[in-house]
């Protein structure tokens, strides 16, 4: 069984494999986008907080109809580490040890039985432990609404301390996923990371213990998925607690540590008397007419940005209402962003006007595929532009 996302949902997918009651794997996957490897060099280099990555897959691991294992990707023993800070277990296995442990089965997987081995942690501790994670990779799944998926039948994974049901688990997982919902824009992903705003702002609204425990894990640092592990909890468990103190200003949620903004732009994208905010792409470079030139005048908010890279780090944290977007820039162009930015499901719905010194018939295709709204060819015209604002925003 194999087939595209666009055609079959995930819940529909698990729904099969209960109903068939499946013994095998599930593999699902992003859609292969591949940008240049300059361009991971270059967003590498200088850290910026739009993580890039080509392709993501996830496994999960069925035992007649029900679920016995999750992972993403390769697996991480981090997620495990995040797990056992809060239970206060240290594990610690030198290279070879942890080289060994994938040779044989899933590495994620062996962990567990190594920490059950050595006795550092109980059978009721590792299934806690394993749903957390079953219910992280679900949570993650059942939001992906693009990329492929193959089940292939075959002998179950072993040996096995449990298993679940796929119903429960997907019903729970479906609600909080619409409740999340009503916390956007202001919550958005489980890897954003909360960190403080002005502390001398609130001490005089919180009690200096509530302070305390947000300086602990608003560090900059930590996502909203850490601190779920390391507190035994649910994502949206997380999220719904620090909701009320984002919306009042207390805490902000950012994508790493290193997206901090400068008081302008901040301003710009959280200002309470909010007009239609725009974003342009355009290279410093460039000798056409700025679109920030010709719709000021208009009373349209306009932040021209001309680093591309940069760029990426930028929008996802002011949340435009509109993006024009040159064609062609170095280091990254407008195919290449606009394709990354409808990855996200922020952006799914934003209209995103690619821009381009020529008309092509395959330019305007291949604009089309990457998920570009509309196409816009230079010189610009004051015209175009306010009719594609009137077409798209009103």
């Amino acid at each position: 069984m194999q087939g595209d996302l666009n055609e079959i949902d995930i819940p529909s997918i698990l729904q099969l494999i209960e109903w068939g009651q499946r013994t095998g794997q599930l593999l699902v996957t992003t859609h292969n986008f591949c940008p240049s490897q300059k361009f991971i060099a270059q967003a590498n280099r200088h850290h910026h907080c739009f993580s890039c990555k080509p392709q993501q897959y996830w496994f999960i691991f069925f035992v007649n109809g029900q679920i016995i294992y999750c992972q993403q990707g390769d697996g991480s023993l981090s997620r495990i580490d995040d797990y056992l800070r809060y239970y206060r277990v240290n594990m610690q296995l030198d290279d070879l040890q942890l080289a060994s442990l994938g040779s044989v089965n899933v590495a994620e997987y062996s962990y567990f039985w190594e920490l059950l081995e050595r006795n550092l942690i109980k059978p009721k501790v590792a299934r806690d432990i394993m749903y957390g994670l079953v219910y992280e990779t679900l949570f993650d799944l059942l939001s992906l609404h693009a990329g492929c998926f193959t089940f292939h039948q075959g002998p179950a994974l072993t040996p096995q301390l449990t298993t679940w049901e796929i119903s429960p688990i997907v019903s729970k997982i479906i609600k909080q996923l619409q409740n999340w919902q009503q916390m956007y824009p202001h919550i958005q992903s489980p890897n954003q990371v909360p960190i403080l705003a002005d502390e001398v702002q609130f001490h005089s609204y919180l009690p200096v213990e509530t302070i305390n425990k947000l300086k602990h894990w608003a560090d900059g640092k930590t996502s909203l998925r850490q601190l779920a592990r390391s507190l035994n909890r649910d994502i949206y468990t997380i999220a719904k607690a620090i909701y009320p103190y984002v919306l009042q200003g207390w805490l902000q949620l950012v994508y790493s540590d290193t997206c901090y903004f400068d008081i302008h732009r901040e301003n710009w994208a959280m200002s309470g008397d909010r007009k239609v905010q725009i974003v342009s792409i355009q290279t410093a470079t460039s000798s056409d007419k700025p679109i920030e030139s010709i719709l000021h005048r208009k009373g349209y908010e306009v932040l021209t940005l001309t680093n591309p890279l940069e760029s990426l780090s930028l929008i996802f944290q002011l949340q435009p209402d509109m993006i024009f977007c040159d064609m062609t820039m170095p280091e990254l162009d407008g195919y290449e962003i606009c394709a990354m930015l409808r990855q996200s499901t922020a952006f799914k719905l934003v209209p995103i006007i690619l821009l381009s010194d020529r008309d092509l018939f395959i330019d305007r295709v291949r604009a089309k595929m990457v998920g570009t709204t509309d196409y816009l060819t230079k010189p610009l015209r004051d015209t175009e532009l306010l009719t594609l604002i009137d077409k798209y925003l009103k």
